[in-house]
């Protein structure tokens, strides 16, 4: 009797905490499934690239800043597995502000990847995120045996 894989949660120690319940990335057979991830930083409250006034509010943000963080926490997190930015087969990427900001997170992506080598992705502008950031990514990734 065939017995199915089951999908395995991966959870990095230095990657920003998930602000729901769920893992930072799942295993399954050779792909590795990365959560939406942001620019947070683990253990802190403030955000790169982000400046908040007393009540919250977004007063300005930075979206090259934000970009850099939230694809290192990537990385971060596909270390974790065995992987690194080279095995992203897909990627999914949301701005708050497609209009304004894709040119500039355009040019901080192309750092990481190239249109031969890099992944497949889609640029998605969304109204929100669940915290005051302007980009969440959500990869997958081919897992290294």
């Amino acid at each position: 009797m065939n017995q199915k894989p089951e999908p395995e949660s991966i959870f990095s120690s230095t990657a920003p905490e998930a602000v729901g319940p769920y893992p930072h990335a799942k295993r399954f057979g050779d792909l590795i499934f990365v959560s939406g991830i942001g620019p947070r930083e683990r253990g802190k409250k403030e955000i790169p690239g982000v400046t908040l006034s007393a009540d919250g509010t977004v007063l300005e943000y930075d979206i090259e800043v934000q970009t850099r963080s939230v694809i290192e926490n990537i990385r971060t997190i596909l270390q974790v597995a065995g992987c690194d930015l080279k095995d992203i087969i897909d990627a999914q990427c949301f701005l708050t502000d497609i209009k304004k900001d894709f040119k500039k997170f355009n040019a901080v992506y192309a750092e990481y990847f190239n249109a031969e080598a890099g992944p497949s992705r889609t640029t998605i502008g969304v109204t929100g995120l669940p915290t005051p950031i302007a980009v969440e990514i959500k990869v997958i990734a081919k897992a290294n045996s």
